[in-house]
C-alpha cells in the first residue's frame, strides 16, 4: 500500500512540476542568475546577498512555493565564491538544496570579462505522508521519507558593461529518488540554460534592457522566457515578461539605496490552469556592500 501511494505522490510531483521542468521557476530570473549559472558568481564585483520568495498558482491546493537565499563575493582578482540555499515545496513533497559555487574570471580586451564556474550541490528530497488526504488510513503511510543526493554543475558567463551571455548546466547528474522499485522512481534530469541580455542607454535617465533565458531538458518542450525592463533614473525598474505558452508577468523594482534593491513580479497563467488559480507572486530583496567608488559602476550596469 505504501508503494502504491509513493507512485501517486510521484505522479503528482511530475504533474505539478511539468511547467517548471523539474527545477525552480522564476519570473525575475535576471536578478537570480547565480542559481542557474555558477559562472555568474562574483560578477557583481561586491559582496551581494539576495533573498527571494515565490508562491505559484495561488488558490490551488498544494501549489509550488519556493524560497531562495544566495550570497556571493569576489575573493581575489580572478576568483569568486558563492552559496545558494533553495527550498521548493509542492504538495506533500519538499526539496531542499545547498549549493557551493566557484568561478574564475579572465579579463579580456576593454571591459570584456569571461567567467568559468563550477558548483557542488546536496539535495534533500522528501515526502510527508501526513499531508496526504487518505480515505482509508494505512499504518505504513506515516511520517516523512527523505533521500539525499549530490550533484555538480558548470557554467560559462561573459559580459561587458552593457551586455551578457551565459550557458550552464547547474545539475549534470541524473538523480533517481525512491528507486527501490521501478514503480516508485522519480527522476530529475539535467537542464541546460542559455541566457542573454543587452542594455540600451536611451538617454541619461532611461535605460532599456531586453533579456531572454532558454531552458532545455530531455523529454520536455523547450521553455523560452523573454523580458523587457526600463530603468528610470537608476532607481525605478518597470517591465514585463512572457513565458512562452505559459504566462505573462508584470515586473517592478526599486533601488532604495545604492546597496538595497527590492522587486516584485505578478504572473498570469495563459494555460488552462489559469482558470483555477489567482496567478503567482514573487518578491526579492537584494543587499550589496558597495563603497562609494563602486556605486557608480555597478548600479547602472542593470544586471
Amino acid at each position: 500500500m505504501k508503494r502504491i501511494f509513493q507512485t501517486i505522490v510521484v505522479m503528482l510531483v511530475v504533474v505539478f512540476s511539468a511547467s517548471a521542468q523539474q527545477e525552480s521557476q522564476y519570473s525575475q530570473y535576471m536578478y537570480n542568475t547565480m542559481t542557474f549559472n555558477p559562472g555568474y558568481t562574483g560578477s557583481r564585483e561586491v559582496l551581494s546577498a539576495m533573498a527571494l520568495y515565490r508562491t505559484q498558482w495561488v488558490g490551488l491546493e498544494g501549489s509550488p512555493k519556493t524560497m531562495n537565499f544566495s550570497i556571493q563575493s569576489p575573493v581575489g582578482i580572478h576568483s569568486s565564491l558563492g552559496l545558494n540555499v533553495l527550498n521548493d515545496q509542492i504538495g506533500p513533497t519538499k526539496n531542499t538544496g545547498v549549493t557551493a559555487n566557484y568561478s574564475y574570471t579572465i579579463l579580456g580586451s576593454t571591459d570584456l570579462k569571461y567567467s568559468f564556474g563550477i558548483s557542488g550541490t546536496l539535495d534533500n528530497f522528501s515526502v510527508d505522508y501526513s499531508k496526504l488526504n487518505v480515505e482509508y488510513p494505512d499504518p505504513y503511510l506515516t511520517g516523512v521519507e527523505s533521500q539525499i543526493s549530490p550533484n555538480v554543475g558548470v557554467g560559462f558567463y561573459v559580459h561587458s558593461y552593457n551586455w551578457y551571455v551565459g550557458l550552464s548546466v547547474p545539475r549534470l547528474l541524473k538523480t533517481n529518488y525512491f528507486d527501490d522499485t521501478k514503480e516508485t522512481t522519480y527522476s530529475s534530469s539535467s537542464h541546460f540554460y542559455l541566457m542573454g541580455g543587452y542594455v540600451f542607454d536611451l538617454n541619461p535617465y532611461l535605460k532599456f534592457k531586453p533579456a531572454t533565458m532558454i531552458k532545455a531538458v530531455s523529454g520536455a518542450p523547450i521553455a523560452i522566457d523573454v523580458s523587457a525592463n526600463f530603468l528610470i533614473n537608476d532607481k525605478l525598474t518597470l517591465g514585463a515578461a512572457y513565458r512562452w505558452d505559459a504566462a505573462v508577468s508584470g515586473l517592478a523594482g526599486f533601488q532604495v539605496t545604492d546597496g538595497l534593491n527590492v522587486g516584485y513580479a505578478y504572473d498570469y497563467d495563459t494555460t488552462h490552469i489559469g482558470n483555477y488559480n489567482s496567478g503567482s507572486h514573487e518578491i526579492f530583496l537584494r543587499f550589496e556592500l558597495i563603497s562609494k567608488s563602486k556605486s557608480k559602476m555597478i548600479t547602472p550596469r542593470f544586471f
